[in-house]
């Protein structure tokens, strides 16, 4: 039995089709089991409840040979460790109550190396717990998501801008959630691996924001610009949207690591696990989204 948890959740969702699409039994845990697909309420089995509902994650570990893990965010979290804490204490109960082998989490490139990294170096809290427990384990390591273009599909679409933290010719690593979808479904699939071990999925390249405002702009054949914005205008603008102080100090933390060099440029044993590029990922994501949103 494999156990995906955040089954509607950009990486979720995709790992899940993967999964069942090779008739694995499958079960989920979904705060409401009406978001799901039908052809997933079909085919796999359903528990009720959120990921650090302990009784929900217990009951869906019961029998699980595998767990596809995601933490997901909380931009009201008055804590981040607080939220790492209480999310994941459960899975690390429910591994000991019932047995589970392996454990899949999506976390994130730079460890070994993040100092008060905010929310990056929330997530390595999460990778040291579950890692306390002494189950096999995969630390899936991942740049930002290519997909976090798609919050600012309004400004990109209809002010032609996109907007971050980082200098416009900050080159860096950045991947595409199908990849990371991909791998996450063929450890979950295999029964053969084991030990603790981070896996990198840095995507095919590095790009600036300069450069992925330039592809944007070719792929949706209309102007497109990156600005800079500063860090306490992000702040302070992050606060004034409800995200509480203590996720928006994490916020502008992870962009300043990002700044630094935290995920590195280039040195990466392989990338042929993440090959979707900037270009193709907004050609298949992008464009239909910016045209539907039109």
């Amino acid at each position: 039995m494999i156990v995906v948890t955040t089954p509607t959740g950009s990486i979720g969702h995709q790992t899940l089709a993967r999964v069942i699409d090779a008739g694995a039994p499958v079960r989920v845990i979904a705060r409401d089991p009406s978001r799901l697909a039908p052809e997933v309420r079909e085919r796999a089995e359903v528990v009720k409840g959120s990921s650090d509902d302990p009784g929900a994650v217990s009951e869906a570990c019961v029998g699980a040979d595998a767990v596809l893990w995601v933490l997901p965010p909380d931009p009201r979290a008055a804590s981040l460790h607080g939220h790492v804490i209480d999310f994941t204490r459960p899975l690390c109960d429910a591994i000991a109550a019932h047995g589970v082998q392996r454990v899949v989490g999506v976390s994130s490139l730079g460890r070994g190396t993040a100092r008060n990294a905010g929310q990056i170096s929330a997530v390595f809290a999460m990778d040291h717990l579950i890692e306390s427990t002494g189950v096999h384990y995969r630390s899936l390591a991942m740049p930002g998501f290519m997909e976090n273009v798609l919050r600012q599909l309004e400004p990109i679409t209809r002010q032609g801008v996109f907007y971050g933290q980082v200098a416009g010719d900050r080159k860096g690593p950045a991947c595409a959630t199908r990849d990371i979808a991909a791998t996450a479904a063929r450890l979950l699939l295999d029964d053969t691996w084991t030990g603790q071990e981070e896996v990198p999925l840095p995507g095919p390249e590095d790009l600036s924001p300069d450069d992925m405002a330039a592809v944007m702009a070719e792929v949706l054949g209309r102007p497109v610009a990156y600005r800079r914005v500063p860090a306490e205008g992000l702040r302070a603008d992050l606060v004034g949207r409800g995200v509480s102080p203590a996720w928006a100090q994490g916020l502008v933390a992870m962009g300043d690591a990002v700044e630094a060099g935290i995920y590195g440029t280039g040195e990466y044993a392989s990338r042929s696990a993440s090959p979707t590029t900037f270009r193709q990922w907004c050609q298949d994501v992008l464009r239909p989204a910016a045209e539907a949103a039109a």
